[in-house]
């Protein structure tokens, strides 16, 4: 699974993006999210405030409780404004 992390994302995990396999049990965006917040600190308290996080699968708007097969990509971003 390639997840990608953009805008101040990025400094909050140190990367750009990774290849991960999730352990069993990570199989909704919610789980993948809880267990990248272990990993990572300061990406736990980003997900600590509602709507400051979204999340897409394959290029697709996804919910916390969409579910993830193994070659998905997963993408972490700010909400996008217009202008």
């Amino acid at each position: 699974m390639r997840i990608r992390y953009f805008a101040w994302l990025k400094q909050r995990t140190g990367r750009a993006e990774e290849e991960l396999d999730p352990p069993p049990g990570v199989a909704t965006v919610q789980a993948l999210m809880d267990h990248l917040a272990g990993r990572y600190p300061r990406f736990a308290e980003a997900l600590a405030a509602p709507g400051v996080v979204r999340c897409a699968v394959n290029q697709e708007y996804a919910e916390p409780a969409t579910p993830l097969r193994p070659g998905d990509e997963v993408a972490f971003f700010p909400p996008v404004t217009g202008g």
